[in-house]
C-alpha cells in the first residue's frame, strides 16, 4: 500500500491567529494575523505543496526516484524540498534572482537541485522566464513531473478545505473581511470559495502589488517577492472569485513590515506587509462596527533580513529614502500596532 497519502496528511498543521489593535488616522481597528510562518517550512505554501503532491500522486503514483520540477519564488520550493525526500523523490527548483539567498540555501540544504533564472520576462519579474525553463526541462526529460502551481486546481482545493475553515473558526462570528496576497491566486481562490459557502457575510479581498498582472493592472518593477505575477491568475477569472481588489505600493508595504517589527517585535514577509497595508487603505470596509479584519500572513520575515529589513539592500535598490519617508508618513498618520491579545 502506498505511503504517500499518509505522509502528506501528517504534513499539515494548524497555524495561529494573532490579534492586534491597530491605531491609524484617529481610529483603532481590530486586526488578526493568520501566521502561516508557524507551518513546517514557514509559509502558507506548506498547504499548497500537500495538495499539489496529492494530485500528482493520484494522476500517476509518485515512486522513489521520481524527479519533480517546479517554478517557485521560494516558499513552495521549500515546502516541496521538505516533503519530496520523505517520499524518496528528487526535487528540481527553478528560482530567479529575486529569490532570497537564505531561501536558495534552504533549498540546497534540503537536497534540492536549484536552477537560477537570470533573464527578466519584460513584465517586471521572472515568472514567464521561469516557466519557459520548466517547460524546456520537461521536454528534454519526459519522466519529470511538474505540479504546475499556477494552473493546478489542487492548490485552491486544499485551501478551501483547510486554510479557510481553520481561519473562520479561529476568527469567529466577528470576522468581517479577509485580506489575501495574490501570486498564483490559489490561496485566495480556495479561501474565497469556503467563505462563499459558509460565511457569505465575509469579504474576500484580493491584495496585489503595483506592477503586477495577477489581478489586473500593468506590468512593472516589483521589489517584494512572493506577491504579484507577470500574468493574470487563472484561478481568479470568475467574477465571484473575490469581492474586491486592492493594489498597494511595495515601498509602503515594506514600511509597514518595519513598523510592525518595531512595535511588536514580529518580522513578517513582504506579502504580509502588503496585506496589512491593503487593510489600512481599504479601512472604510475593513473592521467596521468592530468587526475583525484578518490578513493572511503568508510567511515570516527571517529570510528577508538581508533584503526588506536591510538598509544596505534598500540603498542598493535605490529606495532607501522612499522607505524612510513612507515610515515617517505612516507614523505621522498615527499608525501603531499593539499586541494586546494572545495567539490561539
Amino acid at each position: 500500500m502506498s505511503r504517500v497519502n499518509p505522509v502528506l496528511a501528517r504534513a499539515l498543521s494548524t497555524t495561529p491567529l494573532l490579534r492586534l489593535d491597530v491605531a491609524h488616522r484617529g481610529r483603532v481597528r481590530r486586526l488578526g494575523l493568520k501566521l502561516e510562518e508557524h507551518g513546517p517550512t514557514g509559509s502558507v505554501k506548506d498547504r499548497s505543496a500537500v495538495g499539489l503532491l496529492r494530485a500528482l500522486h493520484d494522476e500517476r503514483p509518485l515512486t522513489p526516484g521520481t524527479v519533480v520540477v517546479e517554478s517557485t519564488s521560494g516558499n513552495l520550493g521549500l515546502a516541496l524540498a521538505r516533503l519530496l525526500p520523505t517520499l524518496g523523490c528528487d526535487f528540481l527548483a527553478v528560482v530567479d534572482l529575486k529569490t532570497p539567498h537564505a531561501t536558495r540555501r534552504g533549498l540546497a540544504d534540503s537536497g534540492a537541485r536549484v536552477i537560477v533564472v537570470d533573464e527578466p520576462d519584460g513584465l517586471g519579474g521572472y515568472l514567464l522566464s521561469r516557466l519557459r525553463r520548466v517547460r524546456e526541462l520537461c521536454a528534454d526529460n519526459p519522466g519529470y513531473r511538474w505540479p504546475d502551481q499556477y494552473e493546478n486546481w489542487a492548490a485552491p482545493h486544499i485551501h478551501r478545505h483547510t486554510t479557510g475553515p481553520e481561519l473562520t473558526a479561529q476568527a469567529g462570528p466577528e470576522l468581517g473581511a479577509v485580506y489575501i496576497p495574490v501570486s498564483t491566486g490559489g490561496t485566495l481562490a480556495g479561501i474565497s470559495a469556503h467563505l462563499r459557502e459558509h460565511r457569505p457575510d465575509v469579504a474576500a479581498v484580493a491584495v496585489d502589488v503595483r506592477g503586477s498582472l495577477a489581478v489586473s493592472g500593468s506590468g512593472g518593477r516589483r521589489l517584494v517577492p512572493g506577491i504579484g505575477a507577470s500574468r493574470p491568475s487563472v484561478f481568479l477569472s470568475a467574477s465571484h472569485s473575490y469581492h474586491r481588489a486592492v493594489h498597494v505600493d511595495d515601498i509602503e508595504a515594506i514600511a509597514v513590515c518595519r513598523i510592525i517589527a518595531e512595535d511588536i517585535g514580529l518580522a513578517l514577509g513582504g506579502s504580509s506587509g502588503c496585506a496589512v497595508r491593503a487593510m489600512l487603505t481599504d479601512q472604510d470596509e475593513a473592521g467596521t462596527d468592530g468587526r475583525l479584519a484578518v490578513c493572511l500572513a503568508a510567511d515570516g520575515g527571517a529570510k528577508y533580513r538581508d533584503t526588506l529589513y536591510c538598509d544596505n539592500w534598500a540603498t542598493e535598490q535605490g529606495v532607501a529614502k522612499e522607505i524612510t519617508s513612507a515610515v515617517e508618513r505612516l507614523r505621522s498618520e498615527g499608525l501603531f500596532f499593539d499586541r494586546k491579545h494572545q495567539e490561539h
